[in-house]
């Protein structure tokens, strides 16, 4: 998880996970002002400070490179995901896949703002018409991935949009990837979204993955990491 003043839902979030993953690593890279690194160290958190922040995909990567598990699960840490899914999505990457992703969007969740639920849906059509990649949410923040995976796919950790990438690039790299559906809760705390560079950002990385692109191409693209 990355923390950006989530105190208020820190706590719960991590005694929601430690009932279903037990003892396993729960790593959080925090640039709160506010009490979360203190709360989640206390509950045996693996905290890394990012501080000043460096911004969302920065304290991913950085999150992703500290990761010891074969799966690595990404998670908000705001209580909107369902913590009880994540067996069914450590299930499927047993079955063999590479990624898994937790769509909020089978229907419209009753919390999402139904500007922000539009957005979600031009996305998903967008990735498909110009990706020729089928899926529902390109930015869900709960996923299941195969460490071995994100240690080899090249990936480009600026802005707020690397969750894009991080579904588009290895569907179009011949990862296997699927999607199950979750159910999508209300925030605690208060939203960090930045709606206009986030939309910037997503149809940057759509674009970059298009489907008449060579992949020697993308991965030569100058401040990709692999």
């Amino acid at each position: 998880m990355i923390t950006l003043n989530e105190e208020k839902a820190v706590a719960k979030v991590v005694s929601d996970l430690r009932k279903i993953v037990g003892d396993s690593e729960i790593i959080i890279v925090d640039s709160s002002t506010d009490r979360t690194a203190e709360i989640a160290d206390r509950l045996g958190c693996k905290v890394i400070k990012q501080v000043p922040p460096r911004g969302y995909g920065a304290a991913y990567h950085e999150g992703f490179r500290a990761a010891t598990g074969d799966i690595v699960i990404t998670l908000d840490c705001d209580d909107t995901y369902p913590v009880e899914s994540i067996p069914i999505l450590v299930k499927k990457i047993q079955e063999g896949f590479d990624l898994v992703s937790a769509s909020r969007l089978k229907t419209r969740p009753t919390n999402m703002p139904l500007a922000n639920y539009i957005a979600n849906c031009v996305f998903a059509w967008s990735a498909y018409i110009v990706c020729g990649v089928k899926t529902t949410d390109v930015h869900t923040g709960m996923r299941a991935y195969r460490r071995e995976m994100l240690q080899n796919f090249p990936y480009e950790p600026a802005s707020m949009a690397l969750a894009v990438e991080l579904y588009l690039g290895p569907a179009r790299s011949n990862y296997r990837c699927t999607e199950i559906f979750i159910d999508y809760r209300e925030r605690v705390g208060v939203s960090k979204l930045q709606p206009i560079a986030g939309t910037i950002g997503t149809f940057r990385r759509i674009w970059k993955w298009r489907r008449f692109r060579s992949l020697d191409d993308i991965k030569a693209t100058p401040g990709t990491i692999i």
